[in-house]
């Protein structure tokens, strides 16, 4: 019996009259729709591999997950587990660092903490794998006012790198009473009244004479120039005697050890730890030849030519027990990184901003306008007293340092099981107080990214909520200073110069500070002498 399905007779196939054209048309299948389904079937299979592969990619990358969250947990008991805040610990080694650094490399750096927030909510209080280390992360006003206000609970866990390239003997580090007693014997000698007092004069001096200097140049990087400036101000007040060769020597070695400040400890060639390894080691054998010679010869110089090395050798505490030679070092070595870096750094930004805003220089100029006018004839330069009045001046930098940021995170450590807001920090884990997060909060600064120094009118920050220099016992001992070098630059600019940036729009880089991808190339002109 004949197949039913057939549409040809079986007699058919004997015909003369048959070919595989016939064939192929009876049976509906051509060349070309035989091609077309052998691809359908490369392409299926295809589609099968890609679904497997990206399969097999989310189950590796969930069993790398698994492993990095068991390798950050293991030795936190089960019970704990539970009461530590969401989060995530990312990649095996890495960590979180990849997005930390892809944030800050692009021109959204609150881009990192925001994935955190969106993912978990705004908790503020997040765990990480952070530089190494399993870290919680706390974002708001409160858990960073508890962590920075409890030297008992939270000592401090800056980076290997920090650590190894400031120094251990640097009071940014040690702890409890050896840390108390470090900043008593310096506070005088830094930001004392009578220190104040000196160092004003150098400053002012400087500052004219530079840019009126700079006006003469043409265009020039303005944060390189400004960064030269306060470099030189700061070894001034540190080694007043030493030449200008040690000077330009020391300001070279200083930019190479900063690089290596925030990155990742990696002791090989071509690595920036690397680098500024070899830098702190020529700084350390500097500044001993110099302390050195001081010792020998500290009975020759008089009280007033004393500077600041001079008077850290000098000082003792209440036992007679005076700094070693290692905490000197250490010591000036961090004031290097507060009085150059920061200083100049924020500098170069108060000035962009107020040249940004004519309004807002308006308003300042007029205030320093005051400020001159009132000045007697028989003083030389400004004195603190004139300082203290640039009240409208100190919000425009108030409202600099919390835009920019540029100590946008702290670095401590649990010396024991703690309870923030509800979560656990397990002892030995390292905590991070984002303070960049806290300056661009909306409920905490409306419009944030606004730069608006109005806003401080009236305004007494609420504890933990304005954190520049840091806060609780560990306030950054030279603020006082930086803020005087700040004030005097701004000052005479307001008075009698102009910026004139060659690009407004240039991008920002983050790392390691906040600055212009062409380190904001300008020319300082002289502005027009108007009547008084």
């Amino acid at each position: 019996m004949a197949n039913s399905n057939s549409t040809a007779s079986p007699a058919l196939y004997k015909s003369p009259l048959f070919t595989p054209q016939l064939f192929n048309a009876l049976t509906n299948t051509t060349p070309e729709m035989a091609a077309m389904k052998e691809r359908g079937d490369q392409l299926m299979v295809g589609l099968w591999a890609l679904v497997a592969g990206g399969i097999m990619v989310m189950v590796g990358g969930a069993l790398l997950k698994w492993v990095q969250e068991w390798v950050c947990e293991k030795r936190v008991d089960v019970d704990k587990r539970r009461r530590l805040p969401p989060g995530d610990y990312g990649w095996p080694v890495i960590g979180n660092m990849l997005g930390f650094f892809r944030a800050f490399k692009s021109n959204d750096p609150d881009s990192f903490i925001a994935s955190f927030i969106k993912r978990f909510g705004r908790g503020g209080v997040y765990k990480a794998f952070m530089f190494g280390s399993p870290t919680i992360i706390v974002t708001t006003p409160e858990t960073c006012k508890q962590v920075l206000m409890d030297d008992e609970h939270f000592v401090p866990g800056w980076p290997k790198a920090t650590n190894d390239l400031i120094g251990k003997r640097s009071f940014l580090f040690i702890v409890r009473e050896e840390h108390k007693r470090l900043r008593k014997l310096t506070s005088a000698p830094i930001n004392g009244y009578d220190a104040l007092t000196t160092y004003l004069g150098f400053i002012e001096e400087s500052v004219v004479s530079t840019l009126d200097k700079w006006s003469k140049m043409g265009e020039i990087e303005f944060l390189t120039e400004m960064r030269r400036l306060t470099f030189r101000i700061i070894m001034h007040i540190f080694l007043s005697s030493e030449s200008d060769t040690i000077m330009v020597s020391l300001e070279r070695v200083y930019t190479d050890l900063n690089y290596g400040m925030r990155a990742l400890a990696i002791n090989l060639p071509g690595f920036a730890y690397h680098r500024a390894l070899k830098a702190r080691k020529k700084l350390v054998e500097v500044l001993q030849t110099v302390l050195n010679e001081r010792r020998m010869t500290k009975s020759k110089v008089s009280s007033k030519e004393k500077d600041m090395m001079d008077n850290l050798i000098d000082v003792e505490d209440e036992n007679g027990a005076k700094l070693t030679d290692e905490e000197i070092i250490d010591i000036l070595i961090m004031y290097l990184n507060a009085g150059h870096e920061s200083s100049g750094h924020i500098t170069m930004w108060a000035t962009v901003f107020l040249q940004k805003y004519p309004e807002i220089f308006k308003k300042a100029k007029e205030e320093q306008e005051e400020i001159r006018r009132n000045i007697p004839p028989t003083q030389k330069g400004l004195t603190l007293r004139d300082v203290r009045k640039m009240e409208y001046l100190s919000k425009v930098i108030d409202e600099t340092l919390r835009v920019v940021n540029i100590s946008f995170v702290a670095f401590r450590e649990a010396t024991g099981d703690v309870d923030i807001n509800g979560y656990i920090v397990p002892k030995g884990w390292k905590v991070q107080t984002w303070y960049r997060t806290v300056h661009m909060d909306p409920e905490v600064y409306p419009n944030p990214k606004e730069f608006n120094p109005s806003r401080w009118d009236g305004l007494t920050p609420k504890a933990g909520t304005f954190l520049p220099f840091g806060g609780g016992s560990r306030l950054c001992p030279g603020n006082d200073l930086a803020k005087l070098e700040i004030s005097v630059f701004l000052h005479h600019f307001l008075l009698d110069y102009q910026l004139v940036r060659r690009d407004p729009q240039c991008p920002v880089r983050y790392l390691p500070h906040p600055r212009p991808k062409d380190n904001c190339m300008a020319k300082i002109i002289k502005a027009a002498k108007t009547s008084m």
